[in-house]
């Protein structure tokens, strides 16, 4: 007999770019980060409920402090599931793995409901670009090869396809031709997922879901030519993922948080 838990596909939720510091105030352009992601889960626990598994894609920190990481772990306690966490380009990736560690989201590779996700770090120290080690693309090598049969999702923090905002396009991944060499080997692959780029974006390449998510503070404006942001509200990305390979998605955002946005920037 089939449980009722059993029968229901396995609920994963993406949080990206909190940019949090250790600072209560801490705010970019205007937003008070901690209360943004604070609205985010209110949101996620409201509209959707409890998740089973967390990912949390990059940019956890603006400031890359310890306490901000504590923060970020802190603020995930109204779930009742486990996180896992990746670095990208503002964070300290040894002082994130060793907070993660303390929370159990140190974990890069994770079978779960029918399912494989494999994490992998693209964040280089000192850049905003990223590029995956050789360590890293061996790693992803390995770990696709080791589970050929259970339909994949793949996350990282930069985007590893151009997404239409010419001033981002340097600052994605160097060597995606290197990553897409291993992705187009392993057909078990449904999903590649990354954060870093503030937006909502989707695309189908090889058969394989695309997926950038809102970051749960600020937003850049979509197919912008230079760095500007847009009032959107603060968002996140909620799976649905049955164990046969099918899944829904879709982005929701906290409309009902409060903000007032500096538009005038020119960076952050």
């Amino acid at each position: 007999m089939t449980r009722p838990d059993e029968a229901r596909p396995l609920r994963v939720l993406q949080i990206t770019d909190p940019h949090l510091m250790a600072r209560e105030d801490g705010a970019l352009l205007g937003v008070n980060t901690r209360d943004s992601l604070a609205a985010v889960v209110d949101e996620v626990l409201q509209a959707h409920g409890q998740p089973d598994l967390i990912l949390a894609t990059g940019d956890l920190a603006q400031d890359a402090s310890e306490q901000a990481y504590r923060v970020f772990g802190d603020s995930l306690s109204s779930f009742h599931c486990g996180s896992a966490w990746l670095a990208g380009n503002h964070d300290d990736s040894g002082v994130l793995n060793r907070v993660a560690a303390e929370y159990q989201a140190d974990r890069h590779q994770i079978l779960q409901g029918g399912w494989h996700f494999v994490l992998l770090d693209s964040s280089v120290h000192g850049k905003v670009y990223g590029e995956l080690a050789d360590s890293e693309l061996a790693f992803l090598e390995r770990a696709l090869s080791e589970y050929p049969d259970v339909p994949t999702l793949v996350t990282l923090h930069h985007h590893p396809v151009d997404i239409g905002a010419d001033w981002m396009e340097q600052i994605g991944l160097r060597n995606r031709d290197a990553f897409w060499a291993v992705i187009d080997r392993h057909p078990q692959v449904r999903i590649v997922l990354w954060g870093h780029v503030h937006q909502e974006h989707a695309e189908i390449r090889n058969g394989v879901q695309l997926l950038a998510t809102p970051s749960t503070c600020i937003q850049f404006t979509s197919g912008a030519r230079d760095f500007s942001v847009e009032p959107l509200a603060p968002g996140y990305r909620w799976f649905e993922l049955q164990p046969d390979g099918h899944f829904s998605t879709e982005v929701h955002r906290a409309r009902a948080f409060e903000f007032e946005l500096d538009q005038k920037s020119s960076g952050y």
